[in-house]
């Protein structure tokens, strides 16, 4: 404990206490042919959230809370369906996976190996794909 750190507020305490999850945002079409390449040689997650649900926000506030991982072990997409509907329904369609939000989906070697949604969704779940 420094000697400024008694001007600290809990909430500041808690800021330097989170690890920055390393998003990737997945807002092009073009991004599906290179998701299914980088998955060739590691793990590639898509959380599909939806800015206008308080459940989505919520799951995706825990799961930030919980990420440990390195963008070397897993790399994370960020989908905002509000936004990209169409990638979305792509997804659902190449990956033969039902479109639900919020949603996490977990891809190896071009092929899904892991879908939770709602408050299934949890960070130690994409420990066991690296």
């Amino acid at each position: 404990m420094g000697l400024f750190d008694i001007f600290k507020t809990p909430k500041d305490i808690v800021k330097e206490e989170i690890v920055e999850v390393p998003w990737h945002i997945l807002a092009r079409m073009e991004q599906m042919d290179e998701i299914v390449e980088q998955s060739k040689t590691k793990p590639v997650a898509i959380f599909k959230h939806s800015t206008r649900c308080g459940i989505s926000r919520g799951v995706m506030k825990l799961l930030e809370r919980n990420y440990n991982l390195t963008d070397e072990q897993l790399k994370l997409y960020y989908l905002d369906l509000i936004q990209n509907r169409d990638i979305s329904n792509e997804i659902a369609a190449r990956f033969k996976v039902p479109h639900e939000s919020p949603q996490m989906i977990v891809i190896k070697d071009g092929i899904v190996v892991h879908n939770d949604s709602h408050h299934s969704i949890e960070a130690s779940h994409l420990e066991r794909f690296i």
